[in-house]
């Protein structure tokens, strides 16, 4: 399993409501049966010494493997980037994590 973070820095114009009402669902639509196992979205509150968030929003997706993001991309990728103009301006910053095993 790896974990796909995508990141949209805080400033740009975000509309939270299209992104959950019609971004996460299409994402979680054409993603799940190419090995989308969960998709969960963070909004950033702040940071310890009580800044401003460097992230507005966070999309953090669990997927069964490297390849099937890929894949998962591949197939839907450019209707799905397509639609990030509807809700916002920011460049997403994309990181895709492996899962640390404790000793």
């Amino acid at each position: 399993m790896i974990l796909v973070s995508v990141m949209y820095p805080a400033g740009p114009r975000f509309d939270m409501g299209y992104y959950l009402g019609h971004h996460m669902p299409l994402v979680r639509e054409r993603w799940s049966s190419l090995g989308l196992h969960d998709a969960k979205v963070v909004k950033g509150a702040g940071t310890p010494d009580g800044g401003a968030a460097p992230f507005q929003v966070m999309a953090l997706l669990t997927f069964e493997s490297v390849e099937a993001f890929q894949k998962a991309v591949a197939a839907h990728g450019e209707e799905i980037f397509a639609d990030i103009p509807n809700f916002t301006e920011a460049q997403a910053q994309v990181q895709i994590n492996d899962f640390a095993e404790s000793p």
